[in-house]
């Protein structure tokens, strides 16, 4: 018999292996809310066929004692699990998804490190009340998962309110892949199972305009602000608010894109909250992914893209509205300018950590104490804005095509929070994801109100 195929860890599932936390998994939840119906073993069937067309996804940890110089993947020929589970139907079934995708992390041990969970039969709200806010605490365990009153009815496409819905939800070990992979894994079975072409659509063009000079930003090596702990939770784990909002306006012709002003509303909404709280003010920088990979079927599978900050001094947070323009502006040139650099994914460090000269238990204790060291420099938060999804993820005429997708990406400390975002239909899908250790539940409602003020303010006139 042929062994498996082994292929070393790439160096970030080399640094989040070293890193994990049992308190925190390091999960990316994706949330897919169709208008109908699926087949159950149809379904199934389907799902296997797309990871068997993408078989980098086919992989698990393999073993290995103490000594060894590095983790491998190990590829196998089949899941060694039954991957698409259907929890029973009722009234909390979306709330005990949402919470599951927190706090339980697919082994690395088992073939493929992801699970799709399928809730059929409820609105988006659980049939709660489309309030301002609809809370959803779970009665035991770590996540605190809320929907908002946007997401619960309010704006919603008349499909979203009926009760003969179904709601995917993908749950993914970060160590292993990221959102967008397994993305394109879902709209590979979507093709499967519903015989519709399920082919991404054009990538925007924009001119291309030579990065601007550097600007007099904050130093990289100047301790960026914290968010500022807000009312924090007893139990620990991940709390979860997700929203659906319009898409901002933006000027033709603008010289920013929508990714600069979610970046603006994101910087705004923490100043805005750390002066609340009495915090000193301090630089913001705001970690963003950046994902050159094709979306077609030979996109690379794993953790794919590379990580960049982008950097906010008090003073530019702190403007009069007429301001804004300048800000948007400013914003664009630094994140066209980072998006040009060529760099490795978690930069040059991370690659001298992670190389296998000495037994990797030893650069593991190393990495930890690196990071535990590091965390007054690590980035203020990450805003992952997937963009507009790029695959109709359409399932045929009865369960219909997507009309809302949520991500939401890991929020462990020392940032605290995270901010995804992802665009559908022509709205956008705001998940706010944080430790609980920091904030809590109302705290997340706040800072998506904000959120959603300092938004509608980027919506500059020409």
């Amino acid at each position: 018999m042929t062994p498996p195929t082994r292929i070393p860890f790439p160096v970030v599932d080399e640094v989040s292996r070293h890193c994990l936390q049992e308190e925190e998994p390091e999960t990316v939840h994706i949330e897919v809310h169709l208008p109908g119906r699926l087949d159950q073993s149809r379904l199934r069937k389907a799902f296997v066929e797309a990871l068997h067309r993408h078989p980098r996804i086919l992989m698990r940890e393999a073993p290995g004692g103490w000594y060894r110089r590095r983790y491998e993947w190990e590829l196998t020929e089949n899941p060694d699990v039954e991957v698409v589970s259907f929890p029973s139907p009722g009234r909390n079934a979306l709330r005990d998804a949402r919470t599951r995708a927190l706090e339980e992390a697919p082994p690395l041990t088992l073939s493929p490190p992801i699970r799709l969970e399928v809730v059929e039969g409820a609105g988006p709200a659980e049939g709660s009340e489309a309030t301002d806010m609809v809370g959803l605490h779970p009665p035991q365990g770590r996540g605190a998962v809320s929907m908002s009153g946007s997401a619960a009815g309010r704006d919603q496409p008349p499909l979203a309110r009926t009760r003969n819905t179904t709601v995917l939800f993908l749950t993914i070990n970060h160590t292993a892949l990221d959102g967008p992979a397994c993305l394109r894994i879902l709209a590979t079975a979507a093709e499967i199972y519903g015989g519709k072409d399920n082919s991404p659509a054009p990538v925007p063009t924009r001119p291309q305009e030579p990065p601007a000079p550097p600007e007099n930003t904050p130093s990289n090596w100047t301790r960026p602000a914290r968010v500022a702990q807000g009312t924090p939770e007893n139990s620990p784990g991940n709390g979860l608010l997700v929203t659906e909002l319009p898409l901002p306006h933006r000027p033709k012709g603008s010289p920013y894109t929508v990714n600069d002003q979610l970046m603006v509303a994101t910087a705004l909404t923490i100043a805005h909250w750390n002066r609340e709280h009495g915090e000193t003010p301090r630089p913001l920088r705001i970690t963003m992914p950046v994902d050159d990979r094709p979306r077609d079927m030979t996109m690379p599978m794993g953790n794919g893209t590379r990580l960049v900050e982008v950097p906010f001094s008090p003073a530019e947070l702190v403007r009069k509205p007429e301001d804004m323009s300048d800000l948007l502006r400013r914003t664009a040139q630094r994140t066209r300018a980072l998006k040009s650099l060529s760099r490795p994914q978690l930069g040059h460090g991370a690659g001298v950590l992670t190389a296998p000269v000495t037994p990797v238990t030893w650069r593991a204790a190393l990495t930890r104490g690196l990071r535990r060291a590091a965390a007054p420099w690590t980035s203020t938060t990450l805003l992952s804005n997937i963009g507009r999804i790029p695959y109709p993820l359409d399932f045929g005429e009865e369960a219909g095509r997507a009309h809302a997708v949520w991500f939401s990406a890991p929020a462990r400390m020392p940032r605290g929070l995270t901010v995804t975002t992802a665009s559908t239909a022509g709205r956008l899908h705001l998940a706010l994801r944080w430790s609980r250790a920091l904030l809590g539940h109302g705290d997340g409602a706040h800072l998506r109100d904000l959120f959603e003020h300092y938004l509608h303010t980027t919506e500059v006139a020409p």
